[in-house]
């Protein structure tokens, strides 16, 4: 941090690999589900049919990235149905009726130091937000959070299923701010695992950035502003940085 930064008043978190350990995986559970329901439409069998849904959401994402321009399961889903031809939304909210959203998604947990470093985060009067570049609706990532006992412990929590930008744009960091009630981006720290989307993205919006990386993510040439390797070591950078007392009070929601 350069001399003369600003105390902290929020700080954001990405989810996946994150908050959660680094996963890619939860797609396909539901991509093999929905392909164990296609089986009998198509030529093909369930593993054939998993890895061209798997190719369409690859596309799907190298898109969306490339634009920042969001997109929510529901678009994905419209996209698979014409790649294959058969009604793939059909099949996966059909399986997803059928099975509770834990055996639809079972490889999802939460960092077992998430919680204890959320509450030492709020403990010290900063506001905690979540920013997710996601498909899923928000009651997917919802169910979860709430599970793991860590809804209650964020005060925002964006997903970009429901925006126009995803990360890195800055129009998704910008909405996560003022969702957090933070005017100057620079009172406000985000923490993921990828360099472009998470910390070129929040660096280049005005925020600090702290990375957990992961040698399974893309590298990018971005410096941040530190490192951890495990989420505890977010509270003694924070109480260096120093933050606002009395800085929850002032919550947007």
């Amino acid at each position: 941090m350069s001399a003369g930064s600003p105390p902290l008043e929020a700080v954001v978190f990405d989810w996946g690999g994150t908050l959660t350990p680094f996963h890619s995986i939860e797609m396909e559970d539901m991509w093999r589900l929905a392909a164990r329901h296609l089986a009998a439409h198509l030529p093909d069998d369930e593993s054939a049919i998993t890895a061209r849904l798997m190719d369409v959401e690859r596309a799907f994402w190298d898109r969306t990235a490339a634009d920042a321009c969001a997109g929510s399961l529901g678009d994905l889903l419209a996209e698979a149905t014409r790649a294959l031809g058969v009604d793939v939304a059909e099949a996966v909210l059909e399986e997803a009726g059928v099975r509770y959203l834990d055996a639809w998604t079972p490889h999802i947990t939460h960092d077992p130091d998430a919680a204890p470093t959320l509450r030492a985060l709020r403990e010290r009067g900063l506001r905690i937000g979540l920013l997710s570049n996601t498909h899923w609706p928000r009651t997917f990532h919802e169910h979860f959070l709430e599970r793991d006992g860590l809804a209650g412990l964020i005060d925002a929590r964006l997903y970009t299923s429901e925006m126009t930008h995803m990360k890195p744009h800055p129009e998704a960091f910008r909405a996560a701010l003022a969702a957090l009630g933070v005017l100057e981006p620079a009172r406000a720290v985000f923490v993921g695992d990828r360099p472009f989307d998470d910390i070129h993205g929040a660096r280049r919006s005005g925020l600090r950035a702290v990375l957990r990386p992961h040698p399974d993510v893309p590298a990018y040439d971005v410096r941040p502003d530190a490192e951890i390797a495990r989420l505890p070591e977010l509270v003694p950078l924070v109480d260096r940085w120093g933050t606002v007392a009395g800085a929850r009070g002032r919550t947007a929601r």
